[in-house]
Parts: C-alpha cells; structure tokens; sequence
C-alpha cells in the first residue's frame, strides 16, 4: 500500500505560479500529477518515471515542470503561467507492480 500526500494548492493569479508537492509512503515506479475540472474527465497533466521518463499534457507543454526526488518518495509539479484553464482538483498519482495510487487532491483556482 502506498499512501500519497499533497499539498501546496491554492488560489492565484492569472500568470501567477504554483508548486504542489506529493510525498509517497514508499518507493513508486511511476509518479504524477492528473486534474479533473467540474464537468470534466479526470486527465493527465504529467507524469515521470523514477528513472526520469517524463509525459506531459500538450495543454502544460512549457509552463508546468514536473520533477521527484526518489529518495524521498516525492513528486513535485512546478506550475507557471497560470490561466483560469487550468482550474481544477489536481490529484496525485503513483503505480507500483500491478497497483494504481491516488491522493485525496487539492484545488488549483486561478483568477482572471
């Protein structure tokens, strides 16, 4: 069992910046980041792998950086050039073997 923990969500600013961070109670193969607006399907915003393999969102392309620190168990996702777009729950992820993990997820608001 892999227990995830998120934090760093809140308001901001259109333009502004975010930095969530997830912490994982053990190792993890796979870490991520998806959101889900209201309304909307849950998608991938991006995701890495513990040895450095990085997907992300055409959507986030050039404004958001995700990076972990294996050592830790942590994911972080640094997120810059905001836009209302990008309001949203945002959930961390993390795959282990055959097992899928999620956080409780934190809100991102972004004003205009």
């Amino acid at each position: 069992q892999v227990h995830l923990v998120e934090s760093g969500g809140g308001l901001v600013q259109a333009g502004g910046s975010l930095r969530l961070s997830c912490a994982a109670s053990g190792s993890t193969f796979m870490m991520g980041w998806y959101r889900q607006a209201p309304g909307k399907q849950r998608e991938l915003v991006a995701r890495m792998t513990s040895v450095g393999i990085t997907n992300y969102a055409d959507s986030v392309k050039g404004r958001f950086t995700i990076s972990r620190d294996n050592a830790r168990s942590m994911v972080y996702l640094q997120m810059n050039s905001l836009t209302p777009e990008d309001t949203a729950v945002y959930y961390c992820y993390a795959q282990l073997g055959p097992r899928d993990y999620w956080g409780q997820g934190t809100q991102v608001t972004v004003s205009s």
